[in-house]
C-alpha cells in the first residue's frame, strides 16, 4: 500500500503501478502507456482518448485559452475605471490569490487526474447525503461556464475584428449588433470545424499558440513605450503605481476591487489542464504543473503588461473607455504607434484571440463529454460515443458546445450589457465549480485524500484550500455587481445574477425533480467482472455506480492505488484487510 504513518503519499506514478497488460486499452491501437491507463482505471474509467499531450502542451492549452494580451484587451473596461493603481496592483493582488486557487486544484489534479475531475472530486469527497446533488451542480456549472468562456472569447474576437475595420476606415463605420453576431457566429463555426479535424496536431498547435502569445506580448512591450516616447511623453512612475481614479459611482475602494475582474476573467482557464487529463502523458504530473505554470506566467507577464499600459495610456481615461474604435486597447495602440502600427498589432491580437477560442472549445468539449459519459447531460447516449475516424475525439460534444455557444451568443443582439454578462458567467460559474470540490475535500473528505506526486504537504494543504475557497466566494459576489455603480439602468445592469441563477437554479431544480431518480454520480466504464467482491463493495460505498455501465470491456480491473483510497470505509468496518 502506498501509505506512510501520519501522511499518506502516492509515489511517482511509474514506480507504483504494475506492468501487466491491461484490457482497458483497445487492442487495435495503443492510446496511452500502461501507467496512465492503470491510474485512470483506479478512478473507474477505461482509456478512450489518445494521450498525445505532453506536459508543455498541457500548459500550452491553458496558457493559450488565457490568451494574456487579448484577454487584457477584452477586459480593460473593468480595470481602467480604477486608474493605473487598479490596473497594476489590482492585477498583481488578484493574480496572487488565483495562484493559491491553482495550487489547491493542483493537489487534487495530481491525485485524481480525470477529464471530469471537478464533479468527480466533488462526488468522491462530499458527504453521502449531498454528493449526488453537489456533483450534478458542479458538472453543470463547469460545463456552462466553459461554454460561456467560449462565447466571451469569440465575442471579444468579433469586437476586435470589427475594430480593425473601424480603424482602417478612420472611424467612419460603426458595426451593428447584427454584424458583431455574424462575425461571432462565423468564428464559432470555424472553431468547430478546426477542433474536429485537427485532433492529431492539436497538442502541437498549443506550442504554436504559446509562441504567438509571447511574440504579441514582446511586440507590445517594445512598441508602446517606443512609440509613446516619439509621439509624446510617457506617464511617470508615480502615475503608474500610485495614481487612483474612480470613473464609477461606487466608492473608490470598491472600484479598485472591481478592477480584479480583469485578471479573474483572464486567468480563468487553468482548469482546462484537468479536462485534458485523459489526453495527457503522465497526467499526475502534467496536470498540476500545467496549472501552476500557466497561472504563474500570466501573473508575471500580465503585471509587466499592465505597467507598460499604465506608462503609455492617455491620462484622459474617459476618452480611452469611450473610444470610437470600440476597444480601449485599440485606442491605446493608436495613441502610441499610429494607424499602421495599430492595424498590425490589432490584427495579431485578434488572431491570438481566435486561437484562444479554439483551445477553450477543446477543453469545453472534454468536460461535457466526461459529463455525458456519466449520464448527466440530456441526450447523454448521443453525446457519449468517441469518434475513432476523427482521431479518438468527442466529435459530438464539440458540435454540441458550438451549437449552445451560438445560442448564448444571441445575447450580442440585445445590448452590450447583456453580452458583457457572458464574461461574468465564466467567472461565477467556474468559481463555483472550482470551489465546491476543494470545500468538500477539507470539510468531509480529508481522511480519504491520497496525494499524488505533487502535494503541498499536510501543514500547508488545508490552509491553502481555505484561502482558495474564501477568494472564490468573493469572486462570485464580485462578478454580480454592476460595474458602473449602484442604481443601474437596464442598459448598465449586470445580468450575471440573472444568468447564473438560471443556470444554478435550473440545475438544482432539474436534479430534484428528475435527475435524483437516476443520477448516482460517476459511472464505472471498465469491466466489473474483474473486480473482487471487496473492491466492488468499496466502490459502491463511495457512491460509484457499478450497475449502469456502458461499453464494459471484459477483464478490466482496479489497481491498488485507488483501491487503497476507495476501500477505507470497508477496511474500517473490518470487511477487508490491507493488501
Amino acid at each position: 500500500m502506498a501509505t506512510t504513518m501520519g501522511t499518506r503519499v502516492q509515489p511517482d506514478l511509474e514506480k507504483t503501478v504494475s506492468r501487466r497488460s491491461h484490457s482497458n486499452v483497445p487492442p487495435q491501437e495503443l492510446l496511452a502507456n500502461e501507467a496512465d491507463t492503470e491510474l485512470l482505471a483506479t478512478l473507474g474509467y477505461k482509456q478512450e482518448l489518445r494521450r498525445n499531450f505532453t506536459m508543455l502542451e498541457v500548459f500550452g492549452i491553458a496558457f493559450s485559452i488565457m490568451g494574456l494580451l487579448p484577454s487584457i484587451a477584452s477586459t480593460l473596461a473593468f480595470s481602467i475605471p480604477a486608474g493605473p493603481v487598479g490596473m497594476v496592483w489590482g492585477w498583481f493582488l488578484a493574480s496572487m490569490f488565483i495562484f493559491v486557487v491553482g495550487v489547491a486544484m493542483a493537489d487534487l489534479g495530481s491525485a485524481m487526474p480525470t477529464s471530469g475531475g471537478l464533479y468527480w472530486w466533488t462526488h468522491y469527497f462530499a458527504s453521502p447525503k449531498t454528493r449526488n446533488a453537489l456533483s450534478f451542480l458542479v458538472g453543470y456549472s463547469n460545463s456552462l461556464g466553459l461554454i460561456g468562456g467560449l462565447c466571451s472569447v469569440d465575442y471579444g474576437f468579433a469586437l476586435m475584428f470589427c475594430s480593425v475595420i473601424v480603424i482602417a476606415r478612420d472611424g467612419n463605420w460603426t458595426p451593428s449588433n447584427g454584424v458583431v453576431y455574424a462575425v461571432f457566429l462565423c468564428c464559432v463555426l470555424l472553431h468547430g470545424v478546426l477542433a474536429s479535424t485537427l485532433s492529431k496536431v492539436m497538442g502541437k498547435l498549443q506550442t504554436v499558440f504559446v509562441a504567438m502569445n509571447i511574440i504579441l506580448i514582446i511586440a507590445t512591450i517594445i512598441a508602446l513605450p517606443v512609440g509613446k516616447h516619439l509621439s509624446s511623453e510617457r506617464n511617470d512612475a508615480h502615475y503608474i503605481f500610485a495614481q487612483t481614479e474612480n470613473l464609477t459611482t461606487w466608492p473608490t475602494g470598491w472600484a479598485f476591487m472591481l478592477s480584479w475582474l480583469s485578471p479573474i476573467w483572464t486567468i480563468g482557464a487553468f482548469d482546462s489542464c484537468v479536462h485534458m487529463s485523459e489526453e495527457a502523458a503522465n497526467a499526475a504530473k502534467a496536470v498540476p504543473y500545467g496549472i501552476m505554470m500557466s497561472i504563474g506566467c500570466c501573473w508575471f507577464l500580465g503585471f509587466i503588461i499592465m505597467i507598460v499600459i499604465g506608462a503609455c495610456i492617455n491620462p484622459d481615461l474617459e476618452s480611452v473607455l469611450g473610444s470610437s474604435f470600440g476597444q480601449p486597447m485599440a485606442q491605446i495602440y493608436y495613441d502610441a504607434i499610429g494607424k499602421s502600427g495599430t492595424l498590425g498589432l490589432m490584427s495579431l491580437l485578434f488572431i491570438v484571440q481566435f486561437a484562444m477560442g479554439l483551445s477553450i472549445l477543446v477543453a469545453a468539449s472534454r468536460q461535457t463529454w466526461a459529463f455525458s459519459r456519466d449520464g448527466a447531460l440530456p441526450f447523454s447516449s448521443f453525446f457519449r460515443p468517441i469518434s475513432k475516424r476523427m482521431g479518438y475525439i468527442p466529435f459530438r460534444t464539440i458540435w454540441g458546445c458550438v451549437l449552445l455557444a451560438a445560442v448564448l451568443g444571441l445575447l450580442c443582439l440585445i445590448a452590450p450589457a447583456a453580452a458583457a454578462a457572458l464574461f461574468s458567467l465564466v467567472v461565477a460559474g467556474n468559481n463555483l465549480a472550482w470551489g465546491l470540490p476543494i470545500f468538500c475535500r477539507v470539510v468531509w473528505g480529508q481522511h480519504k485524500f491520497v496525494p499524488g506526486p505533487f502535494y503541498t504537504g499536510d501543514y500547508f494543504s488545508k490552509p491553502i484550500a481555505w484561502v482558495a475557497i474564501i477568494f472564490l466566494v468573493f469572486g462570485i459576489v464580485l462578478a454580480m455587481f454592476p460595474v458602473g455603480g449602484p442604481n443601474p439602468t437596464p442598459q448598465s445592469m449586470n445580468y450575471t445574477v440573472v444568468i447564473n441563477m438560471a443556470v444554478w437554479g435550473g440545475a438544482v431544480l432539474y436534479y430534484f425533480v428528475d435527475a435524483r431518480k437516476w443520477f448516482t454520480g460517476p459511472k464505472i466504464t471498465i469491466g466489473v467482472e474483474g473486480l473482487t467482491g471487496e473492491q466492488q463493495a468499496a466502490l459502491t460505498a463511495e457512491g460509484l455506480d457499478l450497475g449502469a455501465v456502458e461499453g464494459i470491456v471484459p477483464g478490466g480491473g482496479l489497481t491498488e492505488p485507488r483501491v487503497e483510497g476507495a476501500s477505507e470505509k470497508v477496511r474500517e468496518k473490518g470487511d477487508m484487510d490491507s493488501s
